[in-house]
């Protein structure tokens, strides 16, 4: 037990429940003794060496003396490869049926008793002992894997295995899902099993609650993206290379990839960023664009209290002329903690709350979780009985439903990975909708089972369905995340089709984007927390998440005015800009900070507020080309080493660089430029990139730098939109793209190419459109023009 166990182990046997948890701790791992037995002894096993092949299309099988390989190339150019007749399918990632072989590219015989199917994006070579490198059209090599290896029990059962690749010596790893150490993931061992680390985290802190084994390397020779399509528990340990001095050897960067059973099967995407989040989305399915609302200031706490304290914070917030889009009700507006109740004494009108609220502008969103109290008369857990066919919840391997103590106390669990489990679950947001709520938040659905000791969560030998297949909770458990966002989205796109649903989880794996974003979970209050939240926000969003944001100020705690001041300007600029804070951590209002703090945080939501149609256009950019809105630094130029090792800034589309306070007393800061022409635009002062420029940063702003050319849609004078040009330097041309706001219904937002350019009369922009340059439909206002 580590000291974060102890501390969890602490507050939960310290709590009125602690005991019923230890009893369910115990149970679980008695279930876990008898139905899981020990492995017992194992054989090792090799591929051993290439015995033959057969190609089919997009590549071929490769025969080895103990195991064969299967290797296709798509028409995207994305690359599939799977052991021992492991496919594409089934696979909670992959959206769809997987993309269709590229006819060109055959299997064919290559040096040294080796294979290698070549394409016209990427070359995949096959050594005649099991190892597979990936290589650029040119012959580059971006990725190496070696021969795997299993270890299979000699009395039956799933078989581990290893998986080693290499990098080349300046290759740096990003992704992994959720980690608070990134964005850059240094040399050392990251967990593949989505957890609730209790309380608080922080940037120390590994796993989240979040993972994936989706790994974005980016190197000179190019940028490539590798998922291993398993969703066991496994361990990554990452090693990062080192070039050598004069005419010392390169030692190369390394990945150990080590999983606890399932297939070995992985999927490797190459290009440039966009292209691979592209490629990326295209296989695992398109982010779903929040609706316009969403994209603005919302406010959550656990602990409202009641209807007045709801109708007080709104009311702070109009009275100072404060923006707010939403507030967040947290588990304390249920009966008892039960999902899907409303404690009728705290909140006697809860739609008549909510009609209130939405004239004045203002959405209300539920939180929702899993755990279903096991109690005799819960409505919820009866109606699962009844109307699923052999029940809706987990069960062990005696046909018992497994039981789990979360807040409300002894839980029962809904089984997710069953079809018709999901569409009885998508059923019941009817009575969320009818309260009045426009959006869900899924929270702790890793599912957690309080426990003293241990992985708070199911017994690994717990039952589930997996789509028919069957399995156990070993299988199950980092999926069901995403299966429960996939039953509550699909659920409320039936209850009201004519609506784009809001929903974000706690927990997910990969292709989660499908069906919302998430957010960081419970991030300590402090300086290390305020850097962990933008670390979260890049690495979710090179996993292909684009959607997703921190709790702004900490979850626990009491932030110092300056830190909450920094983290409330650092949100202003995150997809989901949210404050949110446990029951015993104080007020998070923006008044309760000092005159001070509420004037310069007045300014960050005006100015979040005035970006609106800018969020509203890189949401509906991402949907259509996977590009997250929060993108780092070398995302245009990933061959720059100092930008590589950038982790401080960010940018907000192609348009802005932001670079957040991340550190106490700071009232200047440096700044890495990527390369071009880029405005401070609080000063309108002009900088030339690359390189590192100093800029003030006072308590009233961060340093946000505009790119010279940029046309940025925002909001002008009195609401209207208009469009923010900035100058292009002298004998250049810029531009940017514009998604006109096309409504929270499911139509497809027009995108509308503008440029801008020198002219004789100053800067000019115009429209591209199919008959020619036409005049902008929205005002100009030109700025960095002295």
């Amino acid at each position: 037990m580590d000291g974060g166990e102890l501390v969890r182990s602490m507050k939960v046997v310290g709590s009125i429940q602690g005991w019923r948890a230890a009893r369910t701790a115990w149970r679980g791992r008695r279930e876990d003794a008898r139905e899981l037995p020990p492995r017992g002894p194992e054989r090792a096993r090799v591929p051993g060496p290439a015995a033959g092949a057969e190609p089919s299309p997009g590549g071929g099988t490769v025969r080895f003396a103990r195991a064969e390989l299967r290797v296709r190339v798509t028409v995207g150019g994305a690359v599939f490869w799977g052991w021992d007749g492991a496919e594409p399918l089934p696979s909670y990632a992959l959206d769809g049926d997987p993309p269709e072989p590229d006819p060109r590219a055959v299997l064919e015989p290559d040096t040294d008793g080796g294979w290698r199917v070549v394409s016209e994006r990427v070359t995949v070579a096959v050594s005649r002992h099991g190892g597979v490198e990936v290589r650029t059209p040119g012959g580059v090599a971006l990725r190496r894997e070696l021969p795997p290896r299993w270890w299979e029990p000699v009395a039956g059962g799933p078989a581990r295995w290893a998986q080693r690749g290499e990098v080349p010596a300046d290759a740096r790893f990003f992704g992994l899902g959720g980690r608070a150490s990134g964005p850059r993931l240094r040399s050392g061992a990251y967990r593949l099993w989505n957890t609730d680390p209790g309380g608080r985290f922080g940037p120390d802190d590994d796993p989240l609650y979040v993972t994936m084994p989706v790994q974005l390397v980016v190197s000179d020779a190019g940028t490539h993206l590798a998922f291993y399509d398993n969703t066991w528990d496994g361990r990554v340990v990452l090693r990062e290379g080192e070039e050598g001095a004069g005419s010392g050897h390169d030692r190369p960067g390394t990945s150990e990839l080590r999983m606890e059973g399932g297939p070995l099967r992985c999927w490797v995407v190459t290009g440039t960023p966009a292209r691979v989040l592209h490629t990326w989305t295209t296989l695992t399915g398109a982010p779903v664009a929040p609706p316009s609302w969403a994209l603005g200031p919302q406010h959550a706490r656990w602990g409202f209290g009641d209807e007045r304290e709801v109708r007080r914070i709104v009311a702070g917030y109009r009275e100072r002329d404060l923006p707010l889009s939403a507030v967040h009700l947290d588990i304390d507006h249920f009966e008892a903690h039960q999902v899907f109740t409303v404690d009728r004494e705290r909140f006697p009108d809860l739609p008549g709350l909510a009609k209130e609220l939405r004239a004045d502008g203002v959405r209300l969103v539920s939180i929702v979780d899993p755990a279903v109290p096991a109690a005799p008369g819960n409505a919820v857990r009866a109606s699962g009985r009844a109307d699923v066919p052999g029940g809706a919840f987990v069960r062990n391997a005696r046909d018992q439903e497994v039981r789990g103590v979360v807040w409300p106390g002894e839980c029962v669990y809904p089984d997710f990975t069953d079809p018709a489990v999901r569409e009885w679950w998508g059923e019941l947001y009817e009575e969320r909708l009818a309260q009045g709520f426009s959006g869900v938040w899924h929270d702790m659905n890793e599912p957690v089972s309080f426990a003293p000791f241990g992985d708070p969560t199911l017994p690994r030998s717990a039952r589930h369905r997996l789509e028919g297949r069957g399995g156990d909770h070993r299988e199950a458990h980092n999926v069901y995340g995403l299966a429960m966002a996939r039953a509550g989205f699909e659920g409320l796109r039936r209850l009201r089709p004519d609506d784009r649903p809001f929903l974000f989880s706690r927990s997910g794996w990969a292709g989660m984007q499908r069906y919302g974003g998430t957010w960081s979970g419970d991030v300590a209050t402090g300086w290390p927390g305020l850097r962990a939240s933008l670390s979260l926000v890049l690495g979710l969003g090179l996993c292909g998440v684009p959607y997703s944001g921190p709790d702004v100020g900490g979850f626990d705690g009491s932030p110092s005015p300056e830190l909450y001041l920094r983290w409330f300007q650092l949100g202003a600029y995150l997809p989901l800009f949210r404050t949110h804070s446990a029951i015993d951590a104080g007020r998070r209002e923006p008044w309760e900070f000092g005159a001070r703090v509420l004037a310069h945080a007045r300014a960050a939501l005006v100015e979040r507020e005035r970006l609106r149609p800018y969020f509203v256009t890189l949401a509906q950019l991402a949907r259509v080309t996977g590009a997250p809105y929060v993108r780092p630094p070398w995302w245009g130029a990933p061959e720059d080493r100092a930008l590589r090792a950038c982790e401080d800034a960010f940018l907000l589309g192609d348009a802005l660089l932001v670079a957040p306070v991340l550190e106490p007393g700071t009232d200047r800061r440096a700044v890495r430029l990527p390369r071009g022409r880029w405005y401070d635009t609080g000063t309108e002062t002009a900088y030339e990139g690359p390189g590192q420029v100093l800029l003030d940063a006072p308590w009233s702003r961060i340093p946000v730098l505009a790119r010279a050319g940029a046309v940025i849609p925002v909001r002008g004078p009195g609401g209207r939109p208009e469009l923010e040009v900035w100058a292009p330097a002298p004998g250049t041309t810029g531009g940017g793209l514009v998604v006109p706001d096309p409504g929270d219904g499911w139509a497809d937002g027009e995108i509308e190419r503008y440029t801008s350019r020198w002219a004789d009369d100053g800067v000019r922009v115009e429209r591209v459109t199919d008959e020619g340059p036409v005049a902008p439909r929205w005002p100009v206002r030109v700025r960095g023009v002295r």
